[in-house]
């Protein structure tokens, strides 16, 4: 969500995860602003000022965060009672401590859904005990915004009673100049990216050095080969001869047999893997589970060609990451700060609401 609000125009001041693998990866991405290694669930919205070196008095234009959603998801178990669910309540204590001026929080489709709904009116209602109006919750999809992945999510939008409140983006291509007329499809994402399993430095390393081939009009925005004019985030350095997150994956023969003889856009049968489809949309990238719910890794994707799962970066691509973002380099770790994102441009479309409401003069 950084990034998407950072692209919208936003200065990120800090970031906060509990996870020091996420922070690292964030500090790494983030140079310019503080990333904090912190249980939300146990910190006060005066430390956090402390922490970032605000002052009472320096007013924070927006709070926004996705408090970890499986115990509500519509894949997993949805088990209400499921610890994790309670740190929606955090984040509306902190939005109450810390009285930002509009606050986003993003989570999954699920929270509209049965026993969940009860979680989504209880966090409303402390909310508006806070002080805040809350926009009607709505359910947007990534692909609706520029993303090639069906990828469904609420987002809760609230602002202080004196503001306005935003509205919720209406599906768009973000930049049909740039990123063609038509939306992005899984190979105008990946098609680019060579067969990984050509190269047998990949088994080690994560990174591409061979040349990628010529990108469609999405690719080349994400390589950083067109400029898009709707992206205010600062330029960073990279090596475009360097690709991350390409590390392979070794699958058994009779594995590579199955995934070949799975038609794109079905499921394979003993797996459960998808393979995805050259002109369609990827399904939701999900992001397995913590050490704390059994290390679980989430199915991948199968490649809409070559008989393996996708690459983080090939993954990182379909979630609209700029090649220029890194992962930590482990399959298992890079998949998991993927499925957990929100995609940027997804973000971003959320995050130029509230600019807009800011720009029209809700400068109190």
């Amino acid at each position: 969500m950084s990034l998407g609000f950072e692209q919208a125009g936003f200065k990120i001041l800090a970031g906060f995860d509990s996870n020091p693998i996420n922070v690292t990866s964030y500090a790494h991405n983030f140079p310019k602003g503080h990333a904090f290694e912190a249980d939300l669930s146990r910190i006060t919205g005066p430390e956090i000022r402390r922490l970032v070196g605000l002052k009472k008095k320096d007013r924070i234009d927006v709070l926004f965060g996705g408090p970890p959603c499986q115990g509500i998801s519509v894949i997993g178990k949805r088990e209400i009672a499921d610890r994790r669910n309670g740190l929606l309540f955090h984040f509306a204590r902190l939005v109450r401590q810390l009285q930002p001026r509009y606050f986003v929080v993003e989570n999954v489709g699920g929270l509209v859904l049965g026993e969940a709904r009860s979680l989504l009116e209880s966090f409303v209602r402390r909310a508006k005990l806070a002080g805040y109006h809350v926009q009607d919750v709505d359910v947007l999809c990534a692909s609706d915004f520029g993303v090639p992945q069906r990828r469904e999510r609420v987002f809760i939008f609230g602002c202080l009673k004196r503001l306005d409140l935003p509205a919720y983006p209406s599906p768009c291509n973000p930049a049909s100049a740039v990123w063609g007329t038509r939306k992005p499809t899984v190979w105008s994402a990946i098609g680019d990216i060579p067969d990984v399993d050509r190269f047998e430095y990949l088994l080690e390393k994560d990174e591409l050095i061979d040349p990628l081939g010529q990108p469609r009009a999405y690719a080349a925005v994400l390589r950083g080969n067109v400029d898009d004019p709707k992206d205010h985030a600062p330029a960073r350095r990279f090596s475009s001869r360097k690709l991350g997150g390409c590390l392979r994956t070794i699958h058994s023969k009779e594995t590579v047999k199955r995934f070949a003889y799975t038609e794109p856009g079905t499921s394979e049968p003993t797996s459960r893997y998808f393979r995805l489809e050259k002109t369609g949309k990827a399904n939701t990238l999900r992001a397995g589970t913590g050490p704390d719910y059994g290390s679980y890794t989430a199915a991948r994707p199968i490649h809409p060609v070559h008989p393996r799962c996708i690459t983080v970066r090939e993954a990182a691509r379909l979630h609209s990451f700029p090649d220029w973002f890194s992962f930590h380099p482990t399959k298992w770790h890079g998949f998991q700060q993927v499925g957990n994102s929100v995609p940027p441009l997804f973000a971003r479309a959320v995050a130029r609401e509230i600019v807009a409401v800011l720009r029209a003069g809700n400068t109190a």
